[in-house]
This record gives structure tokens, sequence and C-alpha cells, in this order.
């Protein structure tokens, strides 16, 4: 994704309540963005870096990007003259992120999201490659959006009673959690996180109907998953077995034991593999254990 497509894309997600809340009268369909140029540039440098700087347009703050010594603002210009970007001071993220702007921004984050995904849902059931080899779940996402990105859980692929089918994450057709999600739980409780609330997808993206089909399918997922993983932006990417580790990883290895429990930098990205939490593995538990017990320490999460 470039900057254009990005601004064409925000340009859809714009509504009411992400105006600020002090001047939402002055919102209407001819000036969409108003009062928006500080969640935009957050957005801006959530996808392209860079720094956030403030301006003044009169007594208004006006925020916008400065990305390799360039002004971006994609933020249309509801004024009636050019806007000057050589008086400006960089401004922290976190400074920015006060209560309410924090809402706001995580509305139009979600929203974007949601809009990408779905683009990349529409590639997967319209995708040829794995004709005959799978079941596919029309309409349903791909991705499961969690209270924020900062982990994102990779699995192997769905299963054919599983989150795609009843629409609730880690639960089978019934409604009944996993034994998966029940370790998985446990092992999060260690790092005070909800499964539940964990943004989660799989290598391969539709339901393969025998297992010896999961490699040439991973194959032709592979590009669609790290498409996925460019519009989450996790902080850490933590994936659930060996299938979905060697789906990722840039290099081969022997053992998965080899691997398992360390932190990998790729493309950007931290990965870590784990343990498959599924009871059946011997390890889904207990070898998990001092994983998460280091995760905790490590990573600000």
């Amino acid at each position: 994704m470039c900057i254009e497509e990005l601004k064409n894309e925000l340009y859809m997600c714009y509504f009411k309540d992400l105006c600020n809340p002090k001047v939402p009268d002055n919102w209407s369909d001819m000036n969409q963005s108003f009062e928006m140029s500080a969640i935009i540039s957050l957005i801006v440098n959530d996808y392209f870096g860079g720094e956030l700087c403030k301006t003044y347009i009169g007594n208004r703050s006006h925020y916008f990007n400065l990305i390799n010594n360039a002004a971006i603002d994609l933020t249309p210009n509801p004024f009636d003259y050019e806007i000057e970007y050589k008086e400006y001071k960089i401004v922290d993220r976190e400074e920015m992120l006060v209560e309410d702007t924090r809402n706001r921004y995580m509305k139009l984050k979600v929203k974007l999201m949601e809009r990408l995904l779905n683009k990349v849902d529409e590639n997967v059931y319209s995708c040829k490659s794995c004709d005959k080899l799978v079941e596919k779940f029309p309409k349903a996402s791909t991705v499961f959006l969690g209270k924020d990105n900062n982990i994102v859980l990779i699995g192997e692929a769905p299963a054919n009673n599983g989150w795609r089918k009843s629409h609730k994450l880690w639960c089978d057709v019934h409604g009944k959690v996993l034994p998966s999600g029940v370790v998985l739980q446990k092992l999060f409780d260690q790092i005070d996180r909800d499964i539940f609330e964990t943004t989660f997808l799989e290598a391969v993206k539709c339901y393969p109907l025998e297992r010896k089909n999961l490699k040439i399918c991973s194959k032709n997922c592979k590009k669609i998953m790290f498409e996925q993983l460019k519009i989450l932006n996790p902080k850490l990417i933590i994936t659930l077995g060996e299938f979905p580790t060697r789906s990722l990883l840039n290099f081969k290895f022997d053992k998965f034991r080899d691997v398992v429990g360390n932190i990998y930098e790729l493309e950007g990205y931290k990965i870590l593999p784990i343990y498959h939490p599924s009871p059946i593995s011997p390890k889904s538990y207990q070898g998990n254990i001092p994983i998460f017990e280091k995760l905790k320490k490590v990573c600000d999460l």
C-alpha cells in the first residue's frame, strides 16, 4: 500500500463521531475530515513511520507527517489557502494519545483495518489456486480482530468445526471452548491477556480437505498472510506449532524444538514460535510455561 492508496481508503472511513468533540457541529458531508488531522497523522505514522508534526493555522492546531524530509498531509484541506509546513514542532506520539484522541484514533484504525481486511477476504474467496483441495467459508472473515494488534496469533488452518463456522474464536459450532483454547488461555493468564480479545489468523485461509494438502495450500496463501500482517502491523507474532512457523520463517530448520521459544526478526516483525496448545501435544502447556514467563519479562505488550 502506498500513501495515495492509504489516502483513498481513509476517505471512505470518515464519519462524524471521529470529529473532535469540541467542534462536532462544524462537521459536514462536505468536510468529512474536519478536526481529524491528529488521528489521521497517527494512522499514517502506523504504516509509514517518520515524524509526527504540529503546526498552527490561525489559532487552530493542525497535524501532519514528516517522512524522508517531506511533509505528508492526508487531511483534506478545509481551508481557503495553502498550508505552510515550515513552522512546526515534532510531537511525541504518546503525548498525542490523550484519552479522547486515543479513542477516536482506535475507531478510525479499526474501521480502516476492517475495510482493508475485507478486500483481502474478497481475494481469498475468489481465489482458485486450491480448488478441489479445500472447503471455503464464504462471507466469513479470515481474521479475528482483537482488542488491539500488539500480539497476533497465527494458527495452522481453519478447523471444520471451529470459529469460522461458530463465529466465536476458540469455540466449536456449539459454542463450547475448544481444548486448545483452554490451554492457551492458561498460558495467556501469565501475560494478563485474554485469547478471546487477541487478533488471530491462520497460515492457510480455507479448510484443507486432506492434511497432505497443507503444504501446497500454505504456499498459495503466503502472500495473503503477509498482506494481512502488513495491515495489522503487530508488535509480536506468536506462531502456534510447527506448521505456521515453517510457513512464516524464511529459513529452514531441522527440529522444531530448535526454534521454539526464540524470537526472530522478519521483515520488521518479531516472531515467537511456541508449541501448539492442543492437549494432544505433550508440551502444549508445560513446554510453553517458560516461554510465557520469559515473554512477560522481555516484551512491552
